[in-house]
């Protein structure tokens, strides 16, 4: 019987020590896990402000104010403008097989 007890005792232990081990292991992993979601936290906050920032340098008027100061840019004078209306789009309009180039209408000289 003694025999049967040394056994058991050394089962008793090894299975202590994994449960310990086990739950260190799982307290290491929740705390990584902590750590990465506050990193996502940080990136979220980060890429909102970044956002912000992107559309506070592509604000029209600030654009506006550096073509005209940074650049000397101006707008044309309405004697040099010149208006090209576009044929209307067609939803439908034909293609030479998808190149780019479009059929020309019927009746029309190659």
């Amino acid at each position: 019987m003694t025999r049967l007890s040394l056994i058991l005792l050394a089962v008793l232990t090894a299975s202590a020590l994994s449960l310990v081990s086990s739950q260190h292991d799982a307290r290491k992993l929740f705390i990584a896990l902590e750590e990465q979601q506050e990193s996502s936290r940080q990136l979220d906050v980060e890429f909102g402000q970044l956002q912000l920032e992107s559309s506070t340098w592509a604000m029209h008027a600030r654009v506006e104010r550096i073509a005209r100061q940074a650049l000397r840019m101006r707008l044309p004078e309405s004697g040099r403008v010149k208006i090209i209306e576009s044929a209307p789009r067609d939803g439908a309009a034909a293609h030479d097989g998808g190149a780019g180039n479009p059929v020309p209408p019927a009746g029309a000289a190659p």
